[in-house]
């Protein structure tokens, strides 16, 4: 039973509802949304970072649970396994299974090179699967890549590299025409021309999708072109270290099943890091919309070689996660919604922000709307606010929501919300981690030989700040980069003697700057149960 203060408020919504859909609230000047961003956003909360003592980034500032990990010990001696005697030797290893390693083995397989996918779950248990909204390119008339340039260099804060984000918007077209090719069912008018709809922070509308399940979409047909081309998958399998060679260059990775706990040595002549987010880290206790998988194993492999990380204090709060029912909290509710007419409002049924504002300032508004001072809804569980689904029935008319979202109609019809006809609460949660390892154009690291990064472990492509709709493009774009190059560099790489020498040089730094700690990395699974995970 809803408590009489949610009634009151879900009829204040209703009335407000015929206003609202004409109201066009205004956009917030460049310094109201940094004054904003500077006292909600939880990348500016000071107290929740902590200070590298060591490695490449020491001195920089990181989330205290990423601080953790990245100084944590090994999970592995360098005596427990014999190098010598690897049990899978091929061309481009390829850490992670999600849309960006997938694409990176079939442009690796492609290109001649015998690749190899080793992933700790399943090929597709990534967060590519959780993606609903979209995925950018500028392919028509009134649009073009330096505009598209503009809108996500201007919402990352201008902190992009640029080399990355002009890679990143040049050959955007080229991947939708490639996933087109490949078999994913984008929407599509009658005549076959693509329907494109705006996201926050863009000026142009080009967001491509299949209804709102387009991170599955683009992942089966992904993982489909995998299998067909007998491309080797080691599912349930994690890489818990990497291999250098005598020469310090990347030269495959410890490999340890996930049920039994055997470890294994894959050699490589190239090996590509896609290991996707961070969200299951759960930083300053938020809820998160991302799959079991993601707790930044790839930023900590990557760190223990020597490879640099970049921007990896910026997280993403999506700001739409699921309040309510309790089931799905933190569950993803599409920015789709948003530009497909519903607005956010508050408890008395004001719209308090623009519905298209850029990520990280729609989070930071709906996180002062429900602080001590704003205007939240009481779930009984904390603070939310309304997004007002019904709108989209009365600018798109009736149907227009089970034609453009069904999956998220679906979702909240199990728990006996119509969202056709009643709002949705909604606060942020963790969805995307901006930074990651610093890569160069062709997606080698910056300072280690052979290493490749692509997807959202990578730095830099997006700022401080990423747009709707570009990490579906960054996967595609970066994850057949990666394949493309590290298959390139491996006809020439004479790989030498593997070492596991960097993890006692590690610890050796450990020590020196005075850091104690039992903990372990990579984390490899969240831990739900309260006690030291064995994992």
């Amino acid at each position: 039973m809803y408590s009489k203060e949610f009634e009151a408020s879900l009829k204040a919504v209703e009335a407000a509802r015929e206003a609202n859909v004409a109201y066009e609230p205004a956009r917030m000047t460049a310094q109201e949304k940094e004054d904003l961003l500077a006292a909600y956003h939880p990348d500016y909360k000071k107290s929740e970072f902590s200070e590298l003592k060591f490695g490449p980034n020491k001195g920089e500032k990181v989330p205290k649970e990423l601080c953790e990990m990245l100084e944590a010990n090994s999970r592995i001696k360098a005596d427990d396994v014999d190098l010598s005697a690897p049990k899978y030797d091929v061309d481009v290893l390829i850490i992670g299974g999600g849309g960006a390693g997938a694409s990176a083995a079939i442009e690796a397989d492609k290109a001649g090179a015998k690749a190899m996918i080793v992933t700790k779950l399943r090929i597709g248990d990534a967060n590519t699967m959780m993606a609903e909204g979209g995925i950018q390119a500028a392919d028509k008339p009134n649009d073009s890549p330096a505009i598209h340039f503009l809108d996500a260099f201007g919402g990352g804060h201008f902190a992009a590299k640029r080399d990355l984000l002009a890679k990143l918007v040049t050959e955007a077209p080229e991947a939708i025409e490639w996933l087109n090719e490949l078999g994913v069912e984008f929407d599509k008018t009658a005549d076959g021309t693509m329907v494109t709809t705006h996201g926050g922070g863009t000026s142009r509308k080009r967001m491509h999708a299949a209804k709102d399940y387009s991170g599955a979409e683009i992942m089966r047909t992904l993982r489909d072109e995998v299998l067909n081309r007998g491309i080797p998958v080691i599912d349930f399998t994690a890489a818990v270290e990497l291999i250098l060679d005598e020469n310090g260059k990347a030269a495959g990775a410890v490999l340890m099943n996930m049920e039994t706990k055997e470890l294994m040595v894959a050699r490589a002549k190239t090996v590509i890091i896609a290991t996707g987010g961070a969200g299951r880290m759960h930083y300053q206790g938020f809820p998160t919309s991302n799959h079991y998988g993601a707790t930044a194993d790839g930023l900590v492999l990557g760190y223990r070689v020597g490879a640099k990380l970049l921007y990896a204090e910026t997280l993403q709060y999506h700001p739409t996660g699921a309040a309510y029912p309790q089931q799905i909290f933190g569950a993803l509710v599409t920015e789709k919604v948003r530009s497909l007419g519903a607005k956010l409002v508050n408890r008395d049924g004001k719209v308090f922000m623009h519905p298209l504002e850029t990520r990280d300032v729609a989070a930071a508004s709906i996180i002062r709307e429900c602080s001590d001072h704003g205007e939240g809804v009481d779930t009984g569980e904390g603070k939310a606010v309304w997004l007002d689904t019904p709108m989209i029935e009365k600018i798109g008319g009736e149907g227009t929501i089970e034609k453009r979202i069904p999956a998220m109609m679906r979702m909240f019809a199990s728990y006996g919300i119509d969202i056709r006809k009643e709002p949705i609460l909604v606060y942020p949660t963790l969805h995307y981690q901006n930074g990651g390892l610093d890569i160069n154009v062709d997606g080698s690291t910056t300072n280690v030989e052979n290493l490749y990064v692509a997807g959202e472990a990578v730095g830099g492509i997006h700022g401080r700040n990423r747009l709707m709709g570009n990490s579906l493009l960054d996967i595609i774009v970066f994850g057949r980069s990666a394949g493309q190059h590290a298959a390139e560099k491996a006809k020439d790489v004479n790989v030498g003697k593997l070492t596991l020498d960097h993890i006692a040089k590690f610890d050796a730094e450990r020590a020196a700057a005075g850091v104690e700690t039992d903990a372990v990395s990579p984390k490899l699974l969240p831990n739900y149960t309260g006690k030291r995970s064995e994992i």
